[in-house]
């Protein structure tokens, strides 16, 4: 699932334009973000980050990177596969 500060109109815009195939929720208010370290003030109000969980509700992996959704694709995948 994908989470963002974004409202759920764009978010289902963003997600028709791109086909996602997972669901995204809205955290408007920045709450989620808060409780995970990823808030943050000025115009980009959330740093960019993946958290990949267990089934067991464990934080497995946190990837963070402001410019290279590759690297965030790539690490999940080596997490979920280890």
């Amino acid at each position: 699932m994908g989470i963002s500060s974004d409202q759920v109109g764009r978010q289902r815009e963003f997600d028709g334009e791109n086909m996602l195939g997972f669901p995204l929720l809205s955290d408007a208010d920045r709450s989620v973000a808060r409780q995970f370290g990823v808030k943050r003030f000025g115009p980009l109000p959330t740093k960019r980050a993946t958290f990949v969980v267990s089934p067991e509700r464990r934080v497995l992996a946190v990837i963070a990177s402001e410019t290279d959704m590759v690297t965030h694709a790539d690490e999940a995948l080596a997490a979920l596969r280890s």
